[in-house]
């Protein structure tokens, strides 16, 4: 897997965009960030998120 095709876990989503866990729950459960429910946890795939950012200027 390259480092475009990662999932990155809440905790991992938090440190890459320098805000706090309890704001990236916010935002997964008003669907305002791509995300990915898997095996009952939120996964965010870097390349979408990098897009979404990209969008969201």
């Amino acid at each position: 897997m390259t480092n475009n095709e990662q999932l990155m876990k809440i905790d991992d989503l938090s440190v890459y965009l320098r805000v706090k866990k309890r704001t990236v729950y916010d935002w997964v459960k008003k669907g305002k960030i791509p995300a990915i429910k898997t095996v009952g946890q939120w996964r965010f795939k870097k390349e979408t998120i990098d897009a979404w950012l990209e969008n969201h200027r």
